[in-house]
């Protein structure tokens, strides 16, 4: 927890509402005092006059950014460049802003606040190395493979109201060879003379574009596996896991895995950790709804996997439904323990080499 109350009345909280083009920083006291305000542009002059201003202040405890995974990242990876401790800020809370209204000075000092109480605490992803090179691939071979999927699809839709001897000709054929053949088609020159032409022809576009979403998925997923086996072998070796879950869940875990306090809190990072809701004498918990969409996704393909091919996994399963466990219940127990596992891997001293990895 970062506690600047019994530290000396020069130790300042800065925080930082960011936006695309502007960022607006506030700075209070050790005793909760507003300092003052300060705008500058989301630029790497604006970032070095904000330092300039917050230093100014007095002795800077820390830096509450919004959005360091977005607008705030690269004020986030500036700041922590220079030595300054920097902590990931939520946004206000719906009955603060019902109550104080909403402008950028009155969030940035909400963020200075949290700071100030330790409510926020979470150290963000350092984003200057390995995984964050896995990231952006990743965003662009998703976005590729939705593509992709959209193109099959619309071919599939062209082809129910296509002309009778086309359809006839394409209805029954798999997704592959179906590409392949439309990708051959030729419509004929010059202007298109009958709706069969001209289906022909869209075909031919989206069936190429299927094919060159393809050489592009392929190539970036030689990529992540090259720089996932790199960055975490001992992961790609734990049961289950290829390349695809490992970089979710490196993503999740970021650059500098050392931020997790703990496995609990990779668990809820995840979306795996069963949430408390008892009242009286009412004692349970819930299933966890938040966390990284991405990452329980991944711990959920690992768990299938071992389902399918790992005894000790299949055991379990049997002696648990066997107690009166569902199915679903079972599962959420297994991603839990997966987490704990790929935790654990992350948290080997390997990982402190990821800097090097090229």
């Amino acid at each position: 927890m970062t506690n600047i109350a019994h530290s000396g009345p020069a130790r300042v909280a800065v925080g930082v509402d960011t936006h695309k083009e502007e960022h607006v920083a506030v700075a209070i006291d050790a005793l909760g005092a507003r300092l003052g305000e300060y705008r500058c542009p989301a630029t790497p002059a604006g970032y070095s006059d904000l330092e300039r201003w917050a230093v100014a202040m007095g002795q800077i405890a820390a830096f509450g950014v919004e959005g360091t995974g977005s607008f705030g990242a690269g004020l986030a990876r500036f700041l922590a460049a220079r030595g300054h401790k920097v902590i990931e800020v939520s946004r206000p809370d719906r009955s603060i802003r019902r109550r104080l209204g909403k402008s950028d000075p009155i969030d940035a000092e909400a963020a200075a606040r949290a700071i100030l109480a330790g409510t926020a605490q979470a150290s963000p992803k350092s984003g200057t190395n390995t995984v964050e090179m896995i990231r952006t691939l990743k965003v662009a071979r998703n976005s590729a493979v939705k593509a992709r999927t959209q193109a099959i699809n619309q071919m599939k839709a062209l082809i129910v109201t296509a002309p009778a001897d086309l359809r006839q000709q394409l209805k029954d054929l798999t997704a592959s060879r179906l590409v392949r053949r439309c990708a051959r088609f030729r419509p004929g020159p010059g202007n298109l003379a009958t709706p069969a032409d001209a289906t022909k022809l869209a075909l031919r576009s989206i069936a190429r574009r299927y094919q060159q979403l393809s050489e592009e998925i392929t190539a970036l997923f030689g990529q992540l596996v090259r720089l996932t086996a790199k960055a975490a072998p001992a992961l790609l070796r734990t049961f289950g896991v290829g390349a695809n879950a490992a970089a979710a869940l490196l993503i999740t875990a970021g650059d500098n895995a050392e931020r997790l306090r703990s496995e609990a809190a990779f668990a809820a990072l995840c979306g795996t950790s069963p949430i408390p809701a008892s009242s009286g004498k009412t004692n349970r918990h819930r299933l966890s709804r938040g966390g990284d969409r991405q990452a329980n996704c991944a711990l959920h393909r690992v768990v299938l996997v071992r389902l399918r091919h790992h005894e000790p996994t299949k055991e379990y399963m049997r002696r648990r439904t066997a107690e009166g466990m569902a199915k679903k219940e079972v599962i959420r127990c297994l991603k839990r323990y997966v987490a704990r596992e790929v935790y654990a891997v992350l948290q080997q001293p390997g990982r402190a080499s990821l800097a090097q990895v090229a």
